[in-house]
């Protein structure tokens, strides 16, 4: 059973109510009412009205298919706040000008359905054995000096520096 939400144009800004909605997504109902409950955010409030329409919509849903419904073995499956429509409006600013104001609204949306126990996997057969395992390769330690450098075939700059007897400083890059 799954039921649905929608509360649009909420006198917010979405980016504001999102860092609610984070906090209830994929939880069960009776959590996510403490959680919206016990917050200090505004968006709490509206969420929380988003959240119990969608519990009564399940409920209604179970009535017309006359199935049994339980309020609490529901879980938040869906939630998310998109961008609403932006108010635009101007308050005056110095020397007769005019600056913007953005009024943003948002759009929250929530499903709950119902959460269905974990089924537990069949026992598994066990895994083929690990191959033995091969000796690692010898791995070359790096020239520390110019000149070994050089003898060893490195690069142009280091047997120039080689041949020139000076070794390399950090500012020699």
């Amino acid at each position: 059973m799954e039921a649905r939400a929608i509360q649009r144009t909420v006198r917010q800004s979405a980016r504001k109510m999102r860092l609610v909605v984070d906090l209830i997504r994929g939880r069960a109902v009776p959590e996510a009412y403490a959680i919206l409950r016990y917050s200090k955010k505004l968006a709490a409030k509206h969420i929380h009205k988003v959240l119990k329409s969608a519990v009564a919509n399940a409920q209604q849903a179970a009535q017309r298919q006359n199935a049994a419904f339980d309020a609490d073995g529901l879980r938040v499956k869906y939630a998310v706040v998109n961008e609403g429509p932006t108010l635009k409006r101007f308050t005056s600013a110095a020397m007769g000008r005019a600056t913007p104001i953005l009024k943003r609204t948002s759009h929250v949306e929530i499903h709950v359905e119902a959460a269905t126990p974990a089924a537990k996997p069949a026992a598994a057969p066990a895994p083929p054995p690990a191959p033995a395992a091969k000796p690692a390769p010898k791995v070359k330690a790096k020239a520390k000096e110019p000149a070994k450098a050089a003898a060893k075939g490195g690069t142009k700059r280091a047997k120039k520096a080689a041949k020139a007897g000076a070794t390399r400083r950090k500012g020699d890059r």
